[in-house]
């Protein structure tokens, strides 16, 4: 098959990855993709918001299967877009994705379904939310009802800090127009939870559990993922049989009955304390960077999967993994989140020899020159695999170590949760 993936992050490197080791796979294609992605795939430069420049490409090179990595497509629509033109795409439809693209929606959802979450309210106005704030209890977390490549969240341990984190969304920070959901914070350990489903039925894919903050000891402000490992210890089976009960299934009944059966990923972030999980938010795409540890433990063939989700019939109870795990570095530009430089070089990548157990996904980087420059905030996942955590995270930081970028930063910390 012809196979196009969209996106240009690490997730889509290691999404590539996978895809490219798959028997169905003839030719891969990545829009836009990035340098790392150019040494497995063809790097197409369209605009993944324009759906008829995309359709053309699609149409013009006889792709059979779409891919679409990153949430802001499916979340307007590019699934609707290309079934209209019998394109086969792995992915939510608009309707489904508002699990990601409206934090009301999902909590709403939740509420009408009895799906244990954080007890929430919305609000529209700064004014109002303002007035709510006075008579709650601290720590309380602030949420853009939108898009926010997950930075429009701030648990706020004063009344100083949630009013400051309204301002910004209200203002505008994370994007025009958004609304504001107060909800009560969750204390525990967070875990990440992922399904794929085919409207009807899903089958379960591994735990893995990212690092959210820039700081070590998960402190600073939150990023798009600085690190993960696979699997989650915390994520028991004993939980997976409560979160699929009272979570997933519920969701996806939800979403069936209400006219738009859910197709794709599905991940749920969840909050375990006292060996039992609450759900703290929906994604309808895979998670960065835990991506990238589930595609290198995956055994099963990842298109076959895809098309049986697509078809509307899985035909498995299991998928195979490696009975390993797998640990993830985010190396990003210093400053990130923040004000960060652009364009500097990354010296070393040669030195490091990729196989099965260890990979080097991109997220953001160009080659101009003969030079490998950084040319976003996260730029490197460094992945290892090994037969223990400790080992699959010794063998990531020894590779890092190779690599030579004083403009990069990343945390030392990745994976300690899981060895306590």
């Amino acid at each position: 098959m012809k196979i196009l993936v969209i996106g240009s992050g690490a997730r889509e490197h290691s999404l590539c990855y996978a895809i490219k080791r798959s028997s169905l796979t003839s030719a891969l294609y990545a829009m836009p993709g990035n340098y790392g992605i150019s040494e497995i795939a063809k790097c197409i430069n369209i605009n993944i918001g324009d759906f008829e420049k995309i359709y053309e490409f699609i149409n013009s090179n006889l792709i059979e299967l779409v891919v679409v990595g990153p949430e802001e497509p499916l979340v307007n629509g590019i699934v609707n877009f290309l079934l209209d033109k019998n394109i086969k795409v792995f992915g939510p439809n608009k309707f489904a994705a508002q699990l990601e693209g409206s934090k009301g929606f999902m909590k709403d959802l939740c509420k009408q379904n009895n799906i244990p979450t954080a007890t929430y309210e919305k609000f529209s106005d700064l004014e109002t939310a303002m007035k709510y704030l006075e008579n709650q209890s601290f720590p309380i977390v602030i949420k853009a009802n939108g898009l926010a490549a997950g930075k429009g969240v701030t648990i706020a341990e004063d009344k100083k800090t949630a009013k400051d984190a309204l301002q910004d969304i209200f203002n505008g920070k994370f994007g025009p127009e958004m609304d504001v959901v107060i909800e009560e914070f969750m204390d525990g350990e967070e875990a990440s939870y992922f399904v794929c489903c085919d409207g009807k039925d899903f089958i379960s894919l591994e735990s893995a559990q990212d690092h959210k903050r820039i700081g070590e000891n998960d402190e600073g402000p939150n990023t798009g993922g600085m690190g993960a490992y696979s699997p989650a210890p915390i994520f028991t089976d004993e939980i997976k049989q409560q979160v699929d009960k009272e979570i997933i299934k519920p969701t996806l009944n939800a979403l069936a009955e209400l006219g738009h059966p859910y197709k794709g990923v599905l991940y749920a972030g969840l909050m375990i304390q006292n060996n039992h999980a609450k759900l703290v938010e929906y994604n309808i795409r895979f998670g960065d960077p835990e991506c990238q540890v589930l595609m290198l433990r995956m055994k099963s063939d990842i298109v076959e999967l895809m098309l049986e989700c697509i078809d509307g019939k899985i035909k498995r109870n299991t998928l195979n993994w490696e009975n390993d795990y797998c640990a993830t570095v985010v190396m990003a530009s210093d400053g990130y989140p923040g004000q960060f430089e652009k364009r500097t070089e990354i010296k070393g990548l040669d030195k490091i020899s990729k196989d099965d157990s260890l990979q080097i996904f991109h997220a953001s980087t160009i080659k101009e020159e003969g030079k490998v420059l950084a040319n976003g905030g996260r730029v490197l996942s460094v992945t290892g695999k090994a037969s223990s955590l400790s080992e699959a995270l010794n063998k990531t930081y020894l590779e890092i170590n190779k690599i030579d970028w004083p403009k990069g930063y990343y945390r030392r910390d990745i994976g300690q949760k899981g060895l306590r």
